[in-house]
């Protein structure tokens, strides 16, 4: 079945698809967590979900609604920017179109250097990766982010990566409204 869009709204609505439809359809908007589409379906979808900022919202709360354990494990699903597994070319289609969107994979040397020092460093302190949503950003706004965040407490930052998630899965879920 294919999708088609009018006036930024997802078709075929999500109510109409069926629990497997719709988890095949939005499984992939978190990071290797498709759970959070299949709680969304089961809580029930309506007309209004067709909206990607309506259908957004229900697949947050459910990520926030989830055990920290649960959260956990979206958390560090997400890749290092940067990383190891750009440069290996090991990313979801998703999330590589949105690094190279902002230029990550145009990095110098040393700016690659940079970053996975500062990868590194907040695995560390934080015990997950480091969670932005890189799209409208460049590669130097995210390397001060890091800076910045770097100070954050763990419970602050933990909060910041889901609100950071639940931005990337908003953005992901308008762009396939596009």
């Amino acid at each position: 079945m294919t999708a088609t869009i009018t006036a930024n709204r997802l078709a075929p609505a999500p109510a109409t698809q069926s629990r497997e439809d719709f988890v095949a359809r939005f499984g992939d908007i978190y990071e290797h967590s498709p759970w959070i589409a299949q709680r969304a379906w089961d809580k029930g979808l309506s007309e209004d979900h067709s909206d990607p900022l309506v259908l957004a919202e229900a697949m947050a709360q459910e990520l926030w609604g989830a055990t920290e354990e649960e959260q956990m494990g979206v958390i560090c699903a997400h890749p290092d920017l940067a990383g190891k597994a750009a440069l290996a070319g090991e990313l979801t289609d998703d999330s590589n179109k949105e690094q190279a969107g902002v230029g990550l994979d145009q990095c110098t040397p040393e700016e690659l250097a940079r970053f996975e020092q500062l990868n590194n460093a907040y695995k560390d302190r934080f015990q997950f990766p480091f969670i932005m949503a890189v799209k409208g950003s460049n590669r130097f706004l995210i390397l001060d982010a890091f800076e910045v965040r770097l100070k954050n407490s763990i419970e602050e930052e933990r909060k910041t990566a889901i609100e950071q998630i639940n931005k990337i899965a908003r953005l992901r879920l308008v762009d396939r409204a596009q």
